[in-house]
């Protein structure tokens, strides 16, 4: 049976109602990164989780369009629950909402144990694999995306103009959104420390600090929500897509990852070590190249995702990397001691941050645990075939490296990775019998 602490409920309801608190929305991500949840009253908190939160388990598979994907134990098993738990160390205050706060919950199967298609237990099963070596994984997360306002035409980029990259204030962003989105994030708990209007006309950034692995994925988690939840309080749209317009670049998803010991100097540092980096930090960057195409499909994970690839994009196409070259798949920052890390930019803002942490740190796991040493570096500016291999250029090759990949599969577990394959694929399927616009365009008159 599940056991959750009544104890501790009861006492963080009596310290939400001190606050005025009386409402606590209980969220969780799905596959694909979404927030699935519930509002509570906060004066049957305890009452009400006490024994868990039902939810059915068939969310896990409910696609952006509501169809219901058949993964293991969902439909064909009768729709059954699984039971939300809340993590008690995660409660916050929500700013923008007077009265309401925000848990992240655990999810488990009735029987008590973890449900192995949640996306946080999938990172926590890695994060365990490098406990058992001494190690911290510490990761910096980078996320850019799109704000978008409503016109006659439909969605249109918001304070659209180019050249904007690295600026703040009303030249490209005419209501100063981040100004007031900053100050509304800082008391949520994400530690967001800069904003900035980014390379693309309507895109921006706004960076979070790095933190332990798990911490550094709710931040995430709870951003890109908030993110959203303000745009929409002003009549606007924030995006996470990969590539939303044809003119314009992507939106990336950069994983800055260290590693540390539970006391002590960081891992990836040693200045007697090549380029200023330890054996360790080398291991792991040799994994994450060694596992790169599985890891595609993590980090990429959309039909979208692909069309943000190809020469000159900013964005990676070939496995390889280099020192404080942002040409290259993984970046080695310039800083050593105790900034000493390495940067994976083959992410698209669309991913998981749970899903894609997990991936990063599982790929970076095996490459310490097999002392993989990695390839020459590249020189010079990137994206030419004869220096390295290509990545998958769309989403069935990428998710075929991921199935083929077994032992990244045994670190994220058969269940989960079944489950999003299974996800995907239906995808796929939609996608194939969908008449877009482009076909339309291309074919009504002429044909």
């Amino acid at each position: 049976m599940l056991a959750v602490d009544a104890q501790a409920l009861q006492e963080v309801q009596a310290q939400l109602q001190a606050r005025q608190i009386d409402v606590v929305r209980l969220g969780y991500s799905d596959l694909v990164g979404t927030e699935r949840g519930k509002d509570l009253l906060v004066r049957r908190f305890a009452r009400t989780a006490g024994d868990g939160v039902a939810f059915c388990r068939s969310v896990y598979g409910t696609s952006p369009r509501g169809d219901v994907i058949d993964i293991e134990g969902g439909l064909s098993a009768g729709l059954p629950d699984m039971l939300a738990v809340p993590d008690l160390a995660t409660v916050r205050d929500i700013p923008w909402e007077p009265g309401a706060a925000h848990v992240i919950a655990d999810l488990f199967d009735p029987g008590g144990g973890p449900s192995e298609e949640s996306p946080r237990h999938v990172l926590r099963r890695v994060i365990k694999r490098f406990e058992a070596l001494g190690m911290r994984p510490m990761v910096g997360p980078e996320l850019e995306f799109f704000v978008l306002e409503q016109s006659p035409a439909g969605w249109r980029r918001y304070g659209d103009g180019p050249g904007h990259v690295y600026t703040a204030g009303r030249r490209g962003d005419p209501d100063n959104l981040l100004l007031d989105w900053l100050r509304r994030l800082d008391p949520y708990g994400l530690e967001v420390v800069a904003a900035n209007h980014e390379f693309a006309s309507g895109q921006f950034e706004i960076n979070l600090w790095h933190s332990d692995a798990l911490d550094a994925a709710d931040r995430t988690f709870r951003f890109r929500t908030a993110v959203q939840e303000l745009a929409r309080m002003g009549g606007r749209r924030a995006t996470f897509m990969a590539k939303p317009f044809n003119d314009e670049g992507g939106s990336g998803f950069h994983v800055h990852f260290s590693c540390w010991p539970p006391d002590g100097e960081p891992l990836f540092d040693d200045p007697a070590g090549d380029d200023g980096l330890s054996g360790i930090a080398r291991s792991a960057v040799a994994g994450i190249l060694a596992h790169a195409p599985a890891l595609t499909a993590l980090l990429n994970p959309t039909i979208n995702s692909y069309k943000r690839f190809g020469p000159g994009t900013l964005a990676p196409w070939l496995i390889d990397w280099g020192l404080d070259n942002r040409s290259a798949m993984v970046r080695i920052p310039p800083e050593r001691g105790r900034a000493a890390r390495l940067e994976l930019r083959l992410g698209d803002a669309s991913a998981n941050p749970y899903v894609g942490i997990a991936a990063v740190l599982a790929a970076a796991f095996l490459g310490l645990r097999d002392k993989l040493e990695p390839p020459a570096q590249l020189e010079g500016y990137g994206y030419d075939v004869t220096k390295a291999d290509r990545l998958p250029t769309d989403l069935p090759t990428a998710l075929a490296a991921l199935e083929a990949d077994t032992e990244l599969i045994e670190l994220l577990g058969p269940r989960f990775v079944a489950a999003f394959l299974a996800y995907k694929r239906n995808e796929l399927e939609r996608f194939a019998q969908w008449v877009t616009d482009w076909e339309f365009r291309e074919y009504a008159q002429h044909q």
